[in-house]
């Protein structure tokens, strides 16, 4: 890490907030799609050279390592030490939660790009000899603790990182929200460019709302209600009392809960979501909004396995800065294609046997399907029909590869993990299934790059916008997934891959049906018998998904359509 925070000052950066954030596998400050997309966003930034920093919580106790015992999830505090991988910045700031004053420090890391562009991120902590005990594990545990928690850690983040951003004397140009968890950070803001009495000429036009929404950018990315952050305002008066009127906090986050989500949508002129769907979703949810569409997208170099790195390397020179390159896909011989994929599924079917015990057979087709498990990803719809999916197997032989974490709150979630254990082991003789523990960045990039389909089943549209599926068409793995969130947009039937069901509203029945009819009619067929097609869809996967589902095209979009407005 030879950059020094000094080297960033000369010009006004774009500071991105985000709770979590993917920097390494080494550092887990993340849980999920949400914190690898902030990290590839990061890393993008980088290669592109975009005046950005990065602002997060340290989490030194991380999301949760899991382990897996008789099919049953366990949860355990993933500990990593800052000092190894950051360096303390010598700044402090003050934040007064409740009766007690709560100090806040910072880490740097900075990412590095493959051109010499760097990015800095900040990373706060509240673990300081100055802060009572009960306030010193605040940024340890990633969306742990009670509401009480929650609430404060969110405030950390947003008003304690602007704060933090001043005391070292940095200059910002924008605040990019990455979800509403940061959404305190706009308080902060009015409070800077509060008129005076003589200015506003009422309680009404006390702040600044124009500048504040000037400097804000918003994107969302939860397609249903229940999944936006919401305090009871008896909790958000408690602890926000000095930052705002309460009559004005509501005015700006909603009458009955403090809404973060409302509350980043009333103070940002830029508001986006993640997929052109989901922004469709967004403006029915949230009417009266303008809420433009910017889809995610996946870091190429990141998450292009080695010997596919190899492979555009020699074909595609320049493809990891420029990705649009990749269109070209259809140069690559079929035959060198194939071969940087045997290279890949070797690796993963060698960390089966590590990790699981279980040797797989490298000829045979294998199925993945890694995301958080929850209810709505629908890790249970392969396994609809065990006999229909044995009647397959017999004439096609499949093997299913699993991974996924379950919120320790979760109950549903953990439920799911024991239940495709327990199809494990009723599948034992007709069809091997694995399920690998403890899902996290480098585990995430030997499956999308090692399995031979990608497997997405949500119900729809509760995916926003999901982006392992964009990982795996990078390495030429066909998408068979329901169309919701960026597949709508990806999907080309039989040339990027297939789709499982339609576009209209979830149907348990007739989506389990359908994933059936596509492995035993179309899937499977064309890859034991028509390896030239097989390989054709390999290509189309990368030269129309890859070639523009990366983050370097979506960083190029903000920095146009948000930053520079």
């Amino acid at each position: 890490m030879p950059a020094t925070l000094e080297s960033f000052m000369h010009e006004a950066r774009v500071a991105y907030f985000s709770m979590e954030m993917a920097l390494r596998s080494e550092i887990p400050t993340y849980s999920g799609g949400l914190g690898v997309l902030a990290g590839d966003t990061m890393r993008s930034a980088a290669d592109l050279a975009l005046p950005m920093i990065g602002v997060t919580l340290a989490s030194r106790a991380g999301y949760f390592r899991q382990e897996i015992v008789d099919g049953g999830q366990i949860e355990h505090p993933d500990v990593w030490e800052p000092e190894r991988w950051t360096r303390r910045l010598p700044a402090k700031v003050a934040l007064p939660l409740g009766e007690r004053e709560v100090w806040i420090g910072a880490f740097l890391y900075v990412v590095e790009g493959h051109r010499g562009g760097t990015v800095p991120v900040i990373l706060l902590d509240t673990d300081l000899p100055e802060n009572h005990a009960l306030d010193r594990d605040l940024t340890h545990y990633l969306y742990g603790g009670d509401e009480a928690y929650r609430l404060k850690q969110e405030m950390v983040l947003g008003i304690g990182g602007v704060r933090m951003l001043g005391a070292l004397g940095l200059r910002i140009r924008k605040y990019h929200l990455n979800e509403g968890h940061a959404a305190l950070l706009t308080l902060e803001l009015l409070s800077r460019l509060e008129h005076s009495p003589e200015q506003a000429g009422s309680v009404a036009a006390r702040y600044d709302v124009p500048a504040v929404r000037e400097l804000c950018v918003f994107t969302t990315h939860t397609p249903v209600e229940a999944g936006h952050d919401q305090f009871p305002y008896e909790l958000a008066d408690r602890f926000l009392g000095s930052f705002i009127e309460p009559a004005e906090l509501r005015r700006f986050a909603g009458q009955e809960r403090l809404n973060m989500t409302r509350l980043a949508l009333n103070l940002s002129e830029y508001v986006n979501g993640v997929a052109g769907r989901h922004a469709e979703v967004s403006r029915r949810l949230f009417p009266g909004y303008r809420v433009h569409a910017v889809t995610n997208g996946v870091h190429p170099w990141t998450w292009a396995c080695d010997s596919m790195r190899s492979l555009f390397d020699r074909h595609l020179p320049h493809w990891c800065y420029e990705p649009e390159l990749l269109v070209r896909a259809d140069r690559i011989p079929d035959g060198e294609l194939q071969q940087a994929h045997a290279e890949a599924k070797s690796a993963l079917l060698a960390r089966v046997r590590a990790q699981a015990g279980q040797a797989l057979d490298p000829a045979l087709a294998v199925l993945g399907f890694a995301r958080r498990m929850t209810s709505y990803k629908r890790p249970d719809l392969l396994f609809t029909d065990i006999e229909r999916l044995k009647a397959i197997a017999r004439r096609y032989p499949l093997q299913i590869v699993l991974a996924g974490k379950a919120h320790p709150h979760d109950a549903g979630g953990k439920q799911l993990i024991e239940q495709l254990h327990a199809w494990a082991r009723e599948l034992r003789d007709a069809v091997p299934v694995v399920f690998l523990a403890n899902y996290n960045v480098e585990l995430a990039r030997l499956l999308v790059s090692g399995v031979d389909v990608w497997l997405n089943l949500p119900l729809r549209p509760r995916e926003a916008s999901g982006t392992s599926g964009m990982k795996a068409a990078l390495n030429g793995i066909p998408n068979l997934s329901v169309p919701d969130g960026w597949w709508i947009e990806g999907w080309e039937e039989g040339i990027t891959g297939w789709a499982v069901g339609s576009a209209a509203d979830a149907d348990n029945a007739g989506d389990a049906a359908s994933l059936y009819d596509q492995l035993e009619h179309k899937v499977l067929p064309l890859y034991y018998t028509d390896r030239g097609g097989w390989t054709a869809v390999m290509k189309g996967a990368i030269g129309r998904n890859a070639a523009y589902f990366n983050s370097h095209r979506m960083m190029r979009r903000y920095a146009v359509e948000a930053y520079l407005r």
